[in-house]
């Protein structure tokens, strides 16, 4: 087992990411218009719309901030215009993502319209632009990176197969002092006992049964104790897992077999150091890995069983498949094929061993297949109604 070299980008902070983006950040679904405006004129950026509103209170309104700064504070991200209606709200954005070191301007529409705050942010942006275009990568450890994990459309090789897989890197990468993130709240009901047991202290323990018996609570004080086409879906179920104790089981895979996660995480929160640590999210790809960027991860490993077409924006999505039928009918979508476990021609750790090699490439720059397909998911979680 060895730290393998790659080729990344070092950012002012010290932090490592593996893409170079330059991104359009909007406040509010009210400045999604001005920001695509923005990346329309200047080609090379990237607009990050999305259907989040205003007037948001308590921990969705500080959810709200951590996302926000976390994107752009992300090491994927090497510059970040921010375009909003208020001034006060983008200031805040932009002084958080400004602790970084790297180069990040703001933009208000009221008393600008939008014509003017669109030319002005636009010029902006082609500075930084053209500045990053000359961002050279360096060489770096792979334990640098921060990887975060979830699965997606499990059926029963899911467990066999791809969860293991990952959880073997993981026992990897944090052996050598990487950084890995799970989460997925709701689908560990059934294996929280399994959960709670891998982790490094008492107090950690404690923080995750909290964590999960605030989701239970949820769930009953809504009247809602039947989660059907919901946990499992139809297509768990199709795929052979017909409880969610089934699918927890197989979930829990990746986590490995010798690591300990240290501490737990508040969406969007990130990590303080390295090692394997816990994040509250939902079960929504899409939600789920906006909240791993936002914390941070600049890779995520996706095992999936019967076809999941999930991206993001500006964090790498590599996923892997142990379903031959999946693996031939949505081939473009899969990164690696970890069948052959199933037919007895791979071991485990040859396949933990392959991901690590994809991870390697994709972090020197090779396009995910999310990312040549252009899949660009992102989806802010929003706790509670707006004021």
């Amino acid at each position: 087992m060895t730290d393998r070299k790659i080729h990344a980008f070092r950012r002012e902070n010290g932090r490592v990411g593996v893409r170079n983006h330059v991104v359009i950040l909007p406040v509010d679904d009210i400045s999604n218009a001005a920001c695509e405006a923005v990346a329309n004129n200047i080609k090379g950026t990237l607009a990050l719309p999305h259907a989040y509103g205003r007037l948001q209170f308590g921990e969705d309104f500080e959810l709200f901030f951590r996302t926000m700064i976390g994107i752009g504070s992300n090491p994927n991200v090497a510059a970040v215009v921010v375009i909003g209606i208020e001034a006060g709200w983008t200031k805040r954005i932009v002084d958080g993502i400004a602790k970084t070191g790297k180069p990040v301007e703001g933009f208000s529409i009221e008393g600008n319209g939008d014509i003017r705050t669109i030319a002005d942010a636009s010029y902006k942006a082609k500075e930084f632009v053209q500045w990053a275009s000359e961002l050279q990568r360096t060489e770096c450890k792979l334990s640098e990176l921060y990887i975060s994990v979830k699965c997606g459309e499990s059926d029963t090789t899911t467990g066999l197969a791809s969860c293991p897989t990952v959880g073997n890197v993981l026992d990897k990468h944090c052996a050598l002092g990487g950084t890995a993130s799970f989460g997925e709240t709701t689908e560990l009901t059934g294996a929280e006992h399994i959960v709670a047991a891998k982790a490094a202290n008492e107090d950690v323990r404690k923080q995750f049964m909290a964590a999960f018996e605030d989701y239970t609570r949820l769930v009953f004080s809504e009247k809602t104790d039947d989660l059907s086409e919901s946990q499992p879906t139809k297509g768990n179920i199709a795929g052979g897992l017909s409880t969610i104790e089934e699918k927890a089981l197989g979930n829990v895979e990746k986590l490995g077999k010798k690591t300990k996660f240290i501490g737990c995480l508040k969406p969007a929160e990130a990590p303080t150091k390295s090692g394997m640590w816990f994040m509250d999210t939902s079960s929504a790809a899409a939600e789920a890995v906006t909240l791993w960027a936002a914390s941070g991860a600049v890779v995520h490993l996706f095992p999936t069983g019967q076809g999941n077409v999930i991206g993001n924006p500006i964090e790498p999505v590599i996923k892997l498949s142990g379903n031959p039928k999946t693996v031939a009918t949505m081939k473009e979508h899969i990164d690696l094929d970890v069948a052959p476990i199933l037919q007895g021609e791979m071991t485990l750790d040859q396949a933990g061993d392959a991901l690590i090699e994809m991870v390697v490439r994709t972090a020197n720059g090779r396009l995910t297949a999310a990312e040549a397909l252009g899949h660009r998911e992102f989806v802010m979680t929003k706790l509670y109604r707006s004021a």
